[in-house]
């Protein structure tokens, strides 16, 4: 019998990666605190689905639970279908876990136990390892002063993941444990996202909100880095472009506004540029189409998002990365044009 009695869920999303999904499975069915798992099939074209229906008619206890989708609905539709199950169940935790990730079997006890221990913490996030290698794929997420996000550590040996608990500005979607009650307070993953991003829009959403992300070295997962984004050629190029205005727009308090707007408008262009140098300039073409449609609506969801502000700007400031990423050593060329006297 699951141990938690209604205390936590995890959601897995599914796109024809049978194989990927039923090893995750496997991993959060050993963990330590056994949570609920809950596949979310987003209309796979394979054999998804009947395999997962064989595994769970295999399972002598504790099946998973399978919703099926009848369209693709994307990460965040997807994993919002997995939400409103669990929501209505009465879940108190509500975990995501990307299907091409393993979890260490005290990845779901030490998420929770964070959450736990400290009452205005919303999100708990750990390490995500690049499986099968020696380097960190993230240990949460940036927001820089230039408008972009970015993983923490990311390609760094592992031996540089921080050793000590502490917050953090979010937590990637690929591996993260949320406390079910911020989803009513600022809503679930947005849905015109699609995919990419919608985890930083919703880290930084609940960080207006005055919920605290943090992180545990003690979470440890392992992943398979782009397996998903991998199976449709430019589809990452394309959502990065489309959402990448649609964070900045909807989150970022007028005060710092136009202070990160300007560096993000040239460090938009700039990516832009390098999207056509390395052939893929129609993608990124039809991503910047496709955030100008969004827009409208993201200006609108700015409004209620401002409004509802509960944290200064100061401290909003205080957690914001100053100047590019480490690794995007392209824009720090350009750096000196921004620097405050």
């Amino acid at each position: 019998m699951i141990d938690n009695m209604n205390r936590l869920a995890i959601i897995v999303l599914n796109w024809n990666g049978a194989d990927d999904t039923l090893n995750c499975v496997e991993s959060l069915q050993q963990q330590t605190l056994r949570p609920e798992i809950i596949i979310v099939d987003n209309n796979s074209s394979d054999d998804s689905v009947e395999r997962f229906e064989d595994h769970i008619k295999s399972q002598k206890k504790d099946a998973p639970i399978l919703i099926k989708n009848s369209q693709n609905l994307g990460f965040a539709g997807g994993i919002n279908t997995g939400l409103v199950h669990a929501r209505k169940q009465g879940f108190e935790y509500i975990g995501v876990l990307n299907p091409d990730a393993i979890a260490d079997k005290k990845w779901c006890r030490a998420l929770v136990d964070e959450l736990s221990t400290h009452l205005d913490c919303g999100i708990a996030t750990g390490i995500m390892q690049r499986r099968g290698g020696k380097t960190l794929d993230t240990t949460g997420d940036f927001y820089t002063t230039w408008g972009l996000p970015g993983p923490r550590n990311r390609d760094e040996p592992v031996e540089n993941a921080p050793s000590k608990p502490g917050e953090v500005f979010g937590a990637t979607g690929g591996g993260a444990i949320y406390r079910a009650a911020i989803f009513d307070d600022i809503d679930m993953f947005d849905e015109d996202f699609f995919m990419y991003y919608e985890d930083v829009d919703l880290s930084f959403r609940a960080q207006l909100a005055g919920w605290k992300v943090r992180f545990t070295p003690e979470a440890i997962a392992y992943h398979k880095v782009g397996a998903s984004s991998k199976k449709v050629p430019g589809l990452a190029v394309y959502n990065t472009f489309k959402n990448l205005p649609l964070v900045f727009i909807k989150n970022v308090p007028g005060k710092l506004f136009w202070y990160i707007g300007l560096r993000f408008f040239l460090t938009y262009w700039l990516i832009f540029a390098s999207a056509v140098r390395h052939g893929n300039g129609w993608p990124a073409f039809k991503g910047i189409l496709a955030s100008i449609i969004r827009k409208p609506a993201a200006y609108h969801k700015r409004w209620s998002i401002q409004k509802n502000r509960k944290v200064p700007v100061d401290y909003i400031r205080s957690i914001i990365h100053e100047g590019p990423l480490p690794n995007q050593t392209g824009l720090l060329k350009f750096r000196k044009f921004f620097t405050e006297k």
